[in-house]
């Protein structure tokens, strides 16, 4: 198997084991939106937010560490476990000192211990889900996955559908589903044998601190730039325009999520190969494929924008979720930077350059915040979906020539600029819908098409094992 046919394997791996789990909360949509209201679902989502960016901050980026340190052979596993986990519960410690902090702010005076239980669980299954993978069992990986999805269906029908519950059954939905997860992750692949204080290497937690640390304030700002928009457009626009916005956010998630399967294999295939005398020639074929499908995949949602949110949201016009499809077009083009931003850190991974990762973050973050100010008074939701868009496009744009610099391979630029030209113009038929609308709209999908499969289809080759063609007609 070479390096390619075992990447596509890990990929596939992965898909089977955490396609179920991510696409039901796609699915679930549905089930959301008609049992919550536009500003309950919004209050939900700010809730999951938060949560995201505690949990670094909390366990100091660890769940990074354990994956780049846990797969050198050199390295005892339980020391890299003990270390990620004794780390993670000091952070714990410190974050329920400040958990009175969180009733001081309205927004959070009636979930704050929901909240911290959240994060709590979020913390260590992220922690044991990454040692898992770390230590190849990718398998055992995938089960999780599945197992976590089955969970969430069921205790979402139950809190949400039996009881009712509103805000609190969604949460409460994601805290059963993640600690069932860790105590199934812990006994099934025995991570309690890895758990014992005396290898706690102080070493070993220096280096990975060293690794992690820079990792935090870059999670931070990664947050600001895809998640604060949500707190100026309820503070701005009010909390049922933010529930509408943070449902048009869920179909370009769907860019999002499969590219999340891909990098978790990505990942480990990056570091395993670092130091192959071909890894150059490995970057320039898998981040052609890579972009190239990810603009036809972007392109294909904008084309079905429209019929996609009337199958996936509640229809009820006094919700109004239904207009969410105006803002959804700009928010594709964002994620589009997003997942292509998420490629380069692979880069930053394999060269332990963390500091990179969050200089650019930090690039990303002020652009956003900056562009929220001056937009979302102005042009409300669209304002925020387009601060979004240009703050990724703007940290592409500045990690492309740096992670070139650091790993030599062909970043295809013409064809990027085509390809988002031609997107955007989908996403402004798509907003303003003029005549012969889905005319327009097919015809540049097959445009974006044509001019990436070629790409894909190199790639596909050296996975099969035969010779590979060009790459792309415009490179």
């Amino acid at each position: 198997m070479n390096k390619y046919q075992k990447l596509a394997g890990n990929t596939l791996i992965f898909a089977i084991g955490n396609f179920g789990a991510k696409f039901l909360s796609f699915i679930l949509m549905r089930l959301y939106t008609g049992c919550m209201t536009d500003e309950q679902y919004g209050m939900a989502d700010i809730l999951i937010q938060t949560v995201n960016v505690l949990y670094p901050i909390v366990t100091l980026s660890m769940a990074d560490a354990i994956i780049r340190f846990g797969m050198e052979k050199k390295n005892d596993g339980r020391q890299v476990y003990t270390v990620a986990l004794c780390s993670t519960l000091m952070g714990l410690g410190v974050l329920t000192l400040a958990m009175p902090i969180f009733n001081l702010f309205e927004t959070y005076n009636q979930y704050s211990f929901i909240l911290y239980v959240c994060c709590y669980c979020s913390c260590f299954r992220q922690i044991a889900s990454n040692f898992v993978r770390a230590k190849g069992y990718v398998k055992l990986f995938a089960l999780d996955g599945i197992v976590s999805a089955l969970t969430i269906v069921i205790f979402n029908v139950i809190f949400l559908v039996c009881f009712d519950m509103g805000v609190t059954g969604y949460v409460l939905s994601i805290i059963l589903s993640d600690a069932i997860s860790f105590t199934g992750l812990t006994f099934m692949a025995g991570l309690h044998k890895y758990l014992d204080i005396t290898y706690f290497n102080k070493k070993l937690f220096t280096d990975m601190i060293k690794y992690s640390a820079p990792l935090i304030p870059a999670y931070v700002m990664w947050w600001i730039t895809s998640a604060s928009d949500r707190w100026f457009v309820k503070s701005l626009c009010g909390g049922g325009v933010n529930g509408v916005y943070s449902v048009a956010y869920k179909i370009p998630s769907l860019l999002m999520m499969f590219t999340t399967l891909f990098y978790q294999a990505w990942q480990m295939s990056a570091i395993e190969n670092r130091n192959d005398s071909g890894l150059s020639k490995f970057y320039t074929k898998i981040y052609g494929a890579y972009s190239s499908l990810l603009m036809i995949a972007a392109a294909g949602v904008i084309m079905l924008v429209k019929p996609l949110t009337y199958l996936l949201v509640d229809n009820d016009p006094e919700k109004n979720f239904i207009f969410a499809y105006h803002y959804t077009p700009i928010l594709v083009i964002a994620m589009i930077f997003q997942c292509l931003c998420q490629f380069t850190s692979s880069v930053y991974n394999v060269k332990k350059k963390s500091m990179n990762s969050m200089l650019t973050s930090v690039i990303a973050a002020m652009t956003n915040l900056i562009l929220n100010f001056l937009l979302i008074p102005e042009y409300g939701a669209y304002g925020a979906a387009v601060a979004t868009a240009i703050s990724y496009a703007a940290c592409f744009g500045i990690r492309i020539f740096d992670v070139t610099r650091l790993i030599e391979f062909k970043a295809y630029h013409i064809r990027t600029i085509i390809n988002t030209v031609m997107v955007g113009v989908m996403a402004y038929i798509a907003i303003t819908e003029p005549k012969l609308t889905y005319l327009w709209l097919i015809l540049i999908f097959l445009l974006v098409t044509a001019l990436n499969f070629g790409a894909v289809m190199s790639t596909i080759k050296k996975i099969l094992g035969r010779r590979a063609g060009k790459t792309s007609p415009i490179e």
